[in-house]
């Protein structure tokens, strides 16, 4: 099979892409996809995301054991599926900081300051990715909100360039249902006869010929094929599957591929590494009423069915707010988070027997780096994840995530909070909310924000695996467009700027041919 571009994968950059290249109907574009497609009802249901988790459309990754989490494996969900995790994320769009984009831009070339990707993010929130306000917000979250302001945080409008309080979650919906990038970009784009989609197929290796990529290799039906690509390959798996891929195609630390068997094609020592990721503390409170706990009852399902409204409606993290571990801080440094839902051990632990919430904080700029590694050159195995949580030498990261629980407790004890919570029910055996109980909650609930990026770093410099057009560096004719390339985190959620990669790496692709 011949064609131009092929995208592998179908997320929140690669639906862009193959929506963005096909519009140029003088080319032909493959779009291969290892997961189905969204017919799951699960997928369209924003409050049911976590039932996806561990099920089809779920790559299912675990890390190994973190030493600093009381040697706990921690769940990463990843979507393999039509439209990939915005398919099972939370729907939450948040931008991120002007600051961070600048970072970006220092770190590659003032192309990706925020100066330059802003009219990106204004495009998709004005054009095909739907973002709204909540349908059917519950009461406990503007109790929440309210109980911020008694700790003295503003409430504020969400996504400005540099946020500095409190606000209701805006998210990826239209209608009250998901609005997936498979739903705005790619599903649109397939009535187009030069883009062709398919989905069930494992992309195992980039087909590199003479330094350049010239295809891929793939299952499909159970049989191996190979597509070849006249123009260029764009690998969009996000931060785990584009380095693992990389590294099966013989991209990588020639001494670790060695050790597996493989090839060296491109020696890259950064392929995999400088992996970054939001570690999520979230303590679980009884509740008095107004919860998403009667979420799933008859009463609410007609209300979804009928008017698209009521507690289906929710993302379940309905409200955040940004704030600062220490004073001296030039910009926040955590982002704290409501959910009015017993939303314990991810939504896969068992249903909780009543009304509960959960809040905490987020570490935004973590200064520990993990890694992604292959653990067999099989590229049906399960790659090594690794993000080392909380090893960074000095110890900052623990200390930033103890403030932002204490600052939950406080929140947590205002009276409006006292007004609708009972005891503290995670982490379990807690007593109240004294220190043993918050360093509890930091070893025991933890887990990740599903933000997984830089295992493919964008930079200026030659070490970096892409440069700032998202080349691989070394190889022709091969590009990474998705969170792995992000040479830093941002202060937000990773959703919207992978979206406007996707956008931004379109343009740099077609500029190139003209």
């Amino acid at each position: 099979m011949d064609t131009d571009y092929i995208v592998v994968g179908t997320g929140s950059a690669g639906a862009v892409l193959a929506n963005r290249l096909s519009e140029n109907s003088a080319v032909q574009v493959l779009v291969l996809e290892a997961g189905a497609r969204d017919k799951d009802k699960f997928v369209h249901i924003p409050a049911a995301f976590s039932k996806l988790f561990k099920s089809e459309a779920d790559w299912d990754y675990s890390t190994e054991p973190q030493k600093e989490l009381d040697g706990r494996e921690i769940y990463w969900p990843r979507g393999k599926v039509l439209g990939g995790s915005s398919s099972m994320n939370a729907m939450m769009w948040v931008r991120g900081f002007a600051a961070d984009y600048d970072e970006w831009g220092a770190a590659a070339d003032e192309s990706w300051s925020y100066a330059s990707v802003e009219k990106y993010l204004a495009r998709i929130e004005s054009g095909p990715l739907e973002v709204s306000p909540q349908r059917s917000p519950r009461s406990s979250t503007a109790s929440w909100l309210s109980a911020a302001g008694e700790c003295g945080y503003r409430t504020e409008a969400p996504n400005l360039a540099a946020s500095e309080g409190f606000c209701e979650t805006r998210v990826t919906q239209r209608r009250g249902a998901r609005w997936s990038t498979a739903d705005a970009y790619l599903k649109p784009a397939l009535r187009r006869p030069n883009l062709r989609l398919l989905t069930g197929a494992m992309v195992t290796r980039v087909v590199v010929d003479d330094g350049r990529a010239v295809g891929v290799e793939y299952r499909h039906d159970g049989r191996t094929h190979v597509a070849r690509a006249r123009r260029e390959v764009v690998l969009s798996g996000g931060a785990v599957n584009s380095p693992q891929l990389l590294m099966l195609s013989g991209i990588g630390d020639r001494e670790r591929l060695a050790d597996h068997g493989i090839e060296t094609v491109r020696h890259a020592p950064e392929v995999g590494q400088n992996l970054m990721d939001h570690l999520c503390v979230p303590v679980g409170f009884d509740a008095h009423d107004d919860t998403l706990y009667a979420a799933e009852k008859p009463r609410q399902l007609v209300q979804y069915l009928v008017r698209r409204r009521g507690m289906l409606t929710s993302n379940v993290g309905e409200a955040y707010g940004f704030v600062r571990s220490r004073d001296d801080l030039e910009l926040p440094d955590l982002e704290l988070i409501f959910a009015p839902a017993p939303f314990f051990d991810e939504g896969i632990g068992g249903g909780h027997p009543g009304h509960a919430v959960v809040m905490g904080p987020i570490l935004l700029k973590p200064r520990s780096r993990g890694s992604v590694t292959l653990r067999s050159s099989d590229p049906l195995t399960k790659p090594v994840i690794d993000p080392r949580y909380l090893t960074d030498a000095d110890g900052a990261d623990r200390a930033a995530l103890m403030e932002g629980l204490r600052i939950t407790a406080r929140i947590a004890q205002t009276p409006t909070m006292r007004r609708l919570l009972g005891d503290v029910v995670r982490p379990r055996d807690a007593t109240g909310l004294d220190e043993s109980t918050l360093e509890r909650a930091l070893e025991t609930v933890s887990h990740t924000l599903y933000h997984p990026v830089g295992t493919c770093r964008m930079g200026s410099d030659d070490a970096s695996v892409v440069d700032p057009q998202l080349r691989v560096r070394g190889v022709a004719g091969l590009r990474v467009a998705d969170a792995s390339i992000m040479p830093t985190i941002i202060r937000g959620h990773t959703h919207a700027p992978s979206v406007m990669i996707g956008e931004k790496a379109a343009d740099l692709i077609r500029s190139a041919r003209d």
